[in-house]
């Protein structure tokens, strides 16, 4: 059995499609402001990395990167925002489309990414709330 990371064509498929969304991203009204600032220079790298690892490829972001807890906690206390979050959602399913990563695959990888979504929201108030140790987020 294949795992998603090889389905959808390992790293830099992933690449592609982490690209393709921070474009997207870009260019949405809605969807643009986290993007606007203060990025890590290498966003699209370390997103790519952590989805390798996240659908069953090698442990790029946990050997590079950091843990679960420091990832969650780069992005927690911002507060809720469940229209950026859907709006982010849709553009992340259209990238994934215009990369070419499509039925199976596709659907599998966007139930993924909306999990991971919806789980950040248990730290919206504050970076402090991420406990350490969390286990890493497997799709």
């Amino acid at each position: 059995m294949t795992t998603l990371y090889e389905q959808a064509g390992g790293f830099d498929a992933l690449l592609d499609l982490c690209v393709r969304w921070h474009h997207l991203c870009l260019a949405d009204p809605v969807a643009a402001h986290p993007f606007e600032h203060g990025l890590h220079p290498r966003h699209d790298e370390r997103l790519a990395a952590y989805l390798s690892e996240a659908l069953g490829g090698p442990p790029l972001y946990t050997a590079g990167y950091g843990d679960e807890s420091s990832m969650q906690r780069l992005h927690a206390g911002n507060g809720e925002h469940p229209d950026l979050d859907e709006a982010c959602l849709e553009l992340f399913d259209q990238a994934l489309a215009d990369v070419g990563i499509d039925g199976h695959t596709g659907r599998s990888i966007s139930a993924y990414f909306r999990r991971a979504t919806q789980a950040m929201s248990a730290y919206a108030d504050s970076p402090d709330q991420v406990p350490d140790g969390l286990r890493f987020n497997h799709a």
